[in-house]
């Protein structure tokens, strides 16, 4: 089958016009923000297409109680255990959004009104860059980051173009494409998908055998869409790849899963997903020179082979091995194959290696939500819907290495006023040829035509959100069994002021435990989160305890549901009494050695102590904590407990504890 009329068949999404949101909580959704102080994001441009509300988003995480400023390092990422070898030994991380225009359900006993899928993703990078990859030093990027101005990036188009019989060449030498990628990128900005992402949309035609209706698509690239016909650049986003799913080309991005509504197509999503199924792609080489392009002016095999290039199969994998044969790596086992990995930059990329293999994407029935109502959803106990994602092994991350990641959730929707499934570019046209039509008039028989609000450049429709950067990290040496996350949620404000984002709660608010089991507490916040002018179309401020625009939490101890008043540390019945360190990110004394005053008042002062006592950090040598934590850190940068008497434990957060309009409590329930 062709890439034109396979494309035709996959998640061409429909839907009426509206303004539709995703907004992703746990882990915390960026919405393009950085650190502004204002509700409105500053830059809807800046890393992505989201397609939400401006006032969407949680800044970056600082890492001191003051802004991190320009300086990088004082920004906190969030950094998440690997599961381990075994298949008992895995880490569970929630994760929570609202999507305001409905999903799943059954379509004769629900009333949603919309199809809908939601693709979950994330984007990492290796490490390990083998020498025998033939990695460019000079221009490799080294990763994700989350920058330090709310800026997008800048890009140089200018390749030496030429179209000629239809096809489009590029003259470009190697060192001036180096040259030209330097000259775009900048340390100081965000940086998700690579500059090679980008330059390679915009060199390639679009796909032609899509469904456009009466759109204008004004250029053949794939940087222009039905959805994007003007060619809008967010960061170095494809804007082909980002609106329709499964892409037909290779991605940089590892699908997780797919909740629809259409279940039927479960078989499909996930033999077409790029975890299982080589993907092709043009490879041309530079002018008088043995090295590969990045891009081609070709998207079929046929126009490939046109312009002296070769289409080349590449994988998609969850890490490269270090085996460097194919022998090596097929006695390194079934999850190792020896094939082409996709890279974005390397000197040959049609050269082998060793890949661990992804296994095939989760495909489930999505979590029913209402219509136009970005709250809680009916199938996961009256909270916002929600997936809780098994991370990743790496078995050949070493122990103090560490893969950066960014996550990704996608909300694809449609009606049913034609089928996306069978409809192509056949259909592409005005009145008459295209099923519908801009802003249409309707007879209804009243002999006075009625006008539907429609725009087709929305009818069929695709919403995002993104993490900010995060870490994978391998677990610590001898942990066996499950490590479950305990984060939190929201940010300062009301719920008015912070909506559509939401305010702090525990995440989950009840953690289920078994032993011997672990908790892996950690959480960040921002110093910025003001949600002033300018508001958009919400209440600005920020009504709150302590310092204004500053998220704090901590964890007390207290002795049900309906209190509000903490425990002391030594109530025989709270929380950190049965609790065993075995791990601290920050470690005032050794973990073995951390006492229940110890533990209590490490999480009681959100971080800001270290111990009790016996450590540089404590409460006996350290500057006395403000007591609406306004000297702690925004962020808290984690220890790993298990517990050693079952039971029901409940916490609570002192400072956010307003009743009028929060409540950020939470139970472990060890079972």
């Amino acid at each position: 089958m062709s890439i034109a009329k396979l494309s035709a068949a996959i998640l061409a999404t429909i839907l009426i016009s509206c303004n539709c949101d995703m907004y992703l909580h746990n882990p915390r959704g960026s919405n393009n923000r950085l650190n502004e102080a204002s509700a409105n994001r500053a830059n809807p441009n800046r890393a992505f297409d989201s397609q939400n509300n401006n006032r969407g988003g949680y800044n970056v995480g600082d890492r001191t109680a003051q802004k991190a400023g320009n300086n990088k390092n004082n920004q906190y990422q969030m950094e998440y255990f690997t599961s381990g070898p075994n298949a008992g030994d895995v880490t569970k991380l929630l994760i929570e959004w609202t999507n305001q225009h409905s999903c799943g359900g059954d379509n004769k006993d629900d009333a949603t009104k919309t199809n809908c899928d939601i693709v979950l993703q994330y984007m990492d990078v290796n490490p390990t860059k083998p020498k025998d990859l033939a990695y460019n030093a000079q221009v490799s990027e080294g990763g994700v980051r989350d920058g330090v101005q709310t800026n997008q990036q800048n890009y140089n188009a200018n390749a030496g173009e030429k179209n000629k019989n239809g096809q489009r060449r590029f003259t470009e030498a190697e060192s001036t494409a180096y040259a030209r990628r330097r000259n775009s990128v900048n340390p100081n900005l965000v940086y998700q998908e690579p500059f090679e992402w980008y330059d390679k949309c915009q060199k390639r035609p679009r796909n032609k055998g899509l469904f456009t209706a009466d759109q204008n698509v004004q250029q053949d690239r794939a940087t222009h869409t039905r959805q994007n016909p003007g060619g809008t650049r967010r960061g170095y986003e494809c804007p082909e790849e980002r609106d329709y799913w499964p892409y037909w080309h290779p991605t940089g991005w590892k699908d997780i899963a797919i909740l629809t509504k259409r279940v039927d197509k479960c078989d499909f999503f996930k033999k077409e997903s790029f975890n299982v199924k080589p993907k092709g792609e043009c490879v041309e080489k530079y002018p008088n020179s043995k090295n590969h392009r990045h891009y081609s002016g070709a998207d079929t095999p046929a126009n490939c082979t046109a312009l002296g290039g070769e289409w080349v199969d590449f994988h998609n994998y969850l890490e490269i091995g270090p085996q460097t044969t194919e022998a090596a790596c097929n006695a390194a086992g079934p999850k190792h194959e020896w094939a082409i990995p996709y890279r974005h930059l390397a000197y040959n990329r049609k050269q082998k290696a060793c890949l661990v293999k992804l296994t095939e994407p989760e495909c489930l029935k999505a979590p029913w939500s209402r219509q136009n109502h970005l709250g809680n959803g009916r199938d996961t106990n009256a909270e916002a819907n929600r997936y809780e994602w098994t991370l990743p092994h790496f078995p050949h991350l070493n122990a103090n290495e560490r893969r950066a990641f960014v996550f990704r959730i996608r909300y694809n929707i449609s009606t049913d006023d034609y089928d996306p499934y069978n409809t192509n570019s056949s259909s592409n046209g005005g009145e008459g040829v295209s099923p519908v039509t801009n802003n249409p008039l309707v007879d209804v028989g009243s002999h006075s035509p009625l006008q539907l609000a429609i725009n087709t450049a929305q009818f069929g429709r695709t919403f995002q959100d993104r993490s900010h950067l995060s870490f994978f990290t391998p677990r610590p040496k001898g942990i066996k069994g499950v490590i479950h996350n305990l984060n939190v949620r929201g940010k300062r404000g009301n719920i008015v002021q912070t909506f559509p984002a939401v305010e702090y709660d525990f995440m989950p608010t009840v953690s289920n435990i078994s032993q011997p089991n672990y908790v892996h507490i950690q959480w960040t916040g921002s110093n910025s989160h003001n949600n002033g002018n300018p508001g958009g179309d919400g209440q600005t401020g920020d009504a709150g305890q302590g310092t204004g625009g500053t998220d704090r939490s901590n964890m007390c101890a207290y002795k049900n549901k309906n209190d509000n008043f903490p425990m002391v540390s030594e109530d025989p019945e709270q929380m950190t009494k049965f609790m065993k360190i075995v791990w601290q990110r920050k470690e005032g004394k050794p973990s073995s050695q951390m006492d229940v005053r110890d533990i209590y008042v490490k999480l009681a002062s959100g971080g800001y102590y270290d111990c009790y006592n016996g450590c540089t950090h404590s409460v006996k040598t350290k500057a006395q904590l403000n007591n609406l934590l306004n000297n702690a850190p925004a962020s808290f940068s984690g220890l790993l407990a298990k517990y050693t008497k079952k039971g029901t434990f409940y916490f609570l957060c002192t400072r956010n504890n307003n009743f009028t309009n929060r409540s950020q409590k939470g139970e472990i329930i060890v079972s």
